[in-house]
């Protein structure tokens, strides 16, 4: 038996005020209309979320000299950890890679490219080297600078290549 404070009420039968939590900004009183036979939500075509698009990325990257054999098996090994690479261009002392990466915007997809080299860096064992510059257009215009012959050559051939 629990004995408890004299004058107290029974456990559990305290009254207790009830407080209110406001909303918070972009609280819509007034939710999703529900379809009646499926019970969710029903959204409209504006509501989607945004769809993925391809971004062409070439990223380069410069530093303190290197054997290129080294260089070499880096680049072929973050060919091989991130498959949607392109073509890598080498030397001793920078490299130049070009792959496709698909993200929501340019926003995204510049992200992923500027942590690509860093993430990659210790499991290919690359050079300790910076990214000195980043280049992301979209596909249309990837495809427009090729056809009006001022973009820079199709990734052909693919893989790892020096200068």
């Amino acid at each position: 038996m629990r004995r408890a404070r004299p004058g107290a009420p029974p456990r559990g039968t305290a009254n207790r005020a009830l407080t209110s939590v406001g909303a918070g900004v972009g609280f819509d009183r007034n939710p999703l209309p529900m379809d009646t036979v499926e019970r969710k939500p029903v959204t409209t075509a504006k509501e989607e979320p945004p769809q993925s698009k391809l971004w062409h990325i070439t990223l380069s990257v410069s530093g303190a000299e290197t054997p290129l054999s080294e260089v070499r098996r880096g680049l072929e090994q973050l060919a091989h950890d991130h498959p949607f690479l392109l073509t890598s261009r080498y030397a001793n002392d920078h490299a130049e890679i070009r792959y496709w990466e698909e993200a929501r915007d340019l926003h995204d997809a510049a992200a992923v490219a500027l942590r690509l080299w860093g993430e990659h860096r210790s499991s290919a064992r690359l050079p300790p080297w910076e990214i000195v510059g980043l280049e992301v257009i979209d596909r249309e215009t990837y495809h427009l600078r090729i056809a009006e012959g001022y973009g820079p050559p199709p990734a052909a051939p693919v893989g790892v290549h020096p200068y």
